[in-house]
């Protein structure tokens, strides 16, 4: 539990880095956390307005077996499906989350009070089998502030068109390049413009678009280390936040423009730009790099529990250090082009290893659950 002295010390920098216009999203979820009452207690207590999931996340917690005996007994008694078990199991959380959150939903007009839940990562490059089981998974959650999570594949990128197009708001995830980034929000735009032709209240549409920060940096780090003049380890540490900044300057560029602007009076919401993977993997860095140095304003930033205790226990948040920063960020990026790192491969190979890593994760929670379910099969007999 938090005490009453830490909720006064991570009042401060949370609080100003909430006042900055940056939304905080937890990320991570487990039934643990729902039923012990600590997901509500962060919200109290570390301004958290949100929660991401993923197939890492949902492996740890349902993998564990803690909290899920009896719903894995009374499946087992089904006999159902791993594949439904699963299901089973991951939109009860995430419905159970949505409740909890569904005050903050309420305050916000539906900007925050969101829970994300993903698609079934081995459908990342198949649009039409996307779009289904993005509809499925609304449906079986069945809650407003729920979001549909569309991994940002080129195959991704139509299927993000269709369910925004029927009214489902989504997060897109996996986005590692600003090519790929402005590709997703022209796919948002698409997505707003069929469902206003559809006459849905636009309104009611939410999105984020999830910017990866951290897996950057260790990807192109690795290559300036090996590297090893003294101007490429000057540069560790720089191309995430340039990636990322340079991104911001598009979302700017973009919901400026002609394009939203007539959307945005049919009462359409801007897609926001979320900073996922900020848990920062080296060391050497300060663990609250990816927090302090991308506060801007209609951003969220996605944290695991580490880097948000990290936050607010010693977070420094000083207002935007975002959009200040633009040529910066380009002169950072061309630096690292100009020793012979590709920024196109090295987001091309982020993407691919993205989905794949989801894929794995996936793979090891259903051998997990089928190993419970024979388990409480046998039991039973």
């Amino acid at each position: 539990m938090i005490t009453v002295t830490e909720a006064t010390a991570s009042a401060g920098a949370l609080r100003r880095l909430s006042e900055a216009g940056v939304s905080i999203w937890l990320d991570d979820l487990s039934r643990r956390r729902i039923e012990s009452g600590n997901l509500a207690e962060l919200i109290e207590t570390r301004n958290v307005v949100g929660v991401t999931t993923n197939p890492s996340i949902f492996q740890v917690a349902i993998g564990s077996g803690a909290g899920y005996e009896e719903q894995l007994a009374d499946l087992a008694t089904r006999g159902v499906t791993v594949d439904e078990a699963v299901r089973m199991m991951t939109t009860a959380d995430v419905r159970a989350a949505a409740d909890v959150l569904r005050g903050v939903y309420d305050a916000t007009g539906g900007r925050d009070g969101r829970v994300s839940i993903e698609v079934d990562p081995r459908l990342a490059h198949d649009t039409r089998a996307t779009i289904a089981e993005a509809r499925q998974l609304a449906w079986l959650v069945d809650r407003p502030n729920v979001m549909i999570k569309i991994p940002a594949t080129k195959a991704g990128l139509p299927a993000i068109t269709e369910v925004i197009g029927a009214g489902i708001s989504v997060n897109v995830t996996l986005i590692f390049s600003l090519e790929r980034y402005r590709e997703v929000m022209d796919a948002y735009l698409a997505g707003l413009e069929k469902a206003q032709a559809a006459g849905l209240d636009l309104a009611g549409i939410h999105s984020v678009a999830s910017f990866f920060v951290s897996r950057v940096d260790s990807e192109i780090d690795k290559r300036l280390t090996l590297l090893g003049t003294d101007d490429a380890l000057a540069l560790k540490g720089k191309a995430a936040l340039a990636n990322a900044r340079l991104a911001y300057e598009a979302y700017e560029n973009v919901f400026a423009g002609d394009r939203f602007t007539a959307l945005a009076g049919a009462r359409a919401n801007p897609q926001r730009p979320l900073w996922a993977s900020t848990g920062v993997k080296d060391p050497a860095f300060r663990d609250t790099l990816y927090v302090e140095e991308l506060v801007a304003p209609g951003t969220v930033n996605t944290m695991p529990e580490a880097t948000l205790n990290a936050a607010a226990d010693h977070g420094d948040v000083q207002g935007d250090t975002v959009t200040g920063g633009y040529a910066q960020a380009r002169a950072d990026l061309g630096a690292v082009e100009r020793l012979g790192i590709s920024y196109d491969e090295v987001v091309q190979q982020l993407e691919q290893e993205g989905v794949a890593k989801f894929e794995v994760a996936w793979q090891d929670l259903l051998d997990a659950v089928t190993k419970s379910l024979d388990s409480k099969g046998v039991d039973g007999e």
